[in-house]
């Protein structure tokens, strides 16, 4: 896929002000530690993590991503009453039943012929939205999309840490299914795409890439909610990790012939935010220089869908991303899929 006219007009993220160190939840772990007799400070040293950040458990993700719509629109020219679209991607949703778009749209009080949307694919949600806004913009469909995520982990995490604590059946090889549950941090996200010609001063340019799927590994992380309505995850992580590798190498063979680019072009590079060994892993796997690589997860952890467009916001305020850079976005998301995108940064 490419793209010609599109641009990233704005960007804004929120994060929520409580910090959660590993220690803390290893603290919180207390029973499951002392039973088990796991050493403490293994969570930080097997991920790299060293905090995350969270709301309470009742805080809303719709509440989550009207605070980086409204961050965003403090930034941007785009009158709120010309914005086409908005599209939700988070993995977080209020409720089944409408979309949680809607709380979105009356929160940021846009206007009524914008359109809205949910548009949900587990950590590759905000992705696929950039690649659906985008195609929308090139097709003259729209001109104006605003992409926005709110994801909140905290009601995962405690009712990992209650199930941990309190059921005396598990082991050490089976709690390692609800490992991942505690690297999961909150934060939010908000994108405003919009078609070139209507924007007059210099903006990041975005590229186009390309799509792999691999449907086989579905069942390797599974979340949902229990009969009590709280929220539960379980993942195979090793064999995820393996099949995500092996579908990220075959993706990035596709990309470099897609986009004529090879190992050495981009000048940043920035990937879904998993944890130390999934960086260092697919950094080796696909030959790609680390040192061009800007992460997030060592203080906010894995934010889902968030993760990915935080750490280029993060990037951008930290002034790591020079007009003319060339910019490689590797995401991923369970299930299995990977969007790889490419940009040319401006401004």
């Amino acid at each position: 896929m490419h793209f010609r006219n599109v641009v990233l007009d704005a960007y804004a993220c929120a994060l929520p002000e409580e910090v959660w160190s590993s220690e803390r939840i290893e603290n919180a772990l207390a029973p499951l530690y002392k039973r088990l007799k796991l050493p403490q400070g293994r969570l930080e040293m097997m991920t790299g993590i060293r905090e995350r950040r969270h709301w309470t458990s009742n805080f809303l993700p719709s509440d989550a991503a009207i605070l980086a719509g409204k961050a965003l629109l403090q930034k941007s020219c785009c009158k709120k009453a010309d914005i086409d679209v908005l599209i939700n991607a988070s993995v977080c949703r209020n409720r089944l039943e409408p979309a949680t778009a809607a709380y979105i749209h009356h929160g940021l009080n846009l206007h009524e012929r914008t359109t809205f949307f949910d548009l949900s694919n587990a950590c590759l949600g905000v992705l696929n939205a950039i690649v659906v806004g985008a195609s929308m913009i090139e097709a003259e469909t729209a001109r104006n999309v605003l992409i926005v995520s709110g994801e909140n982990g905290r009601p995962l995490l405690d009712h990992t840490v209650k199930i941990l604590n309190n059921d005396r059946t598990l082991t050490r090889q089976t709690v390692k299914p609800y490992f991942a549950n505690l690297t999961i941090g909150s934060g939010a996200v908000a994108l405003l795409l919009r078609r070139r010609e209507d924007v007059h001063k210099p903006k990041p340019l975005l590229l186009g890439g390309i799509a792999c799927s691999d449907a086989s590994a579905c069942k390797l992380c599974e979340g949902g909610t229990t009969d009590e309505g709280a929220l539960s995850m379980r993942t195979d992580a090793s064999t995820l990790l393996e099949a995500g590798i092996k579908l990220s190498k075959t993706a990035w063979e596709a990309f470099k012939k897609e986009m004529s680019w090879n190992e050495q072009t981009p000048n940043c590079i920035l990937t879904h935010q998993v944890g130390l060994q999934h960086q260092r892993k697919l950094f080796e796997a696909l030959n790609l220089d680390i040192k061009k690589n800007f992460s997030t997860f060592e203080t906010l952890g894995n934010t889902g869908s968030v993760a990915l467009p935080i750490s280029l916001c993060k990037a951008a305020e930290a002034e790591q991303l020079q007009s003319g850079d060339k910019i490689l976005l590797l995401g991923i998301g369970s299930g299995l899929s990977t969007l790889m995108l490419g940009m040319m940064w401006q401004g």
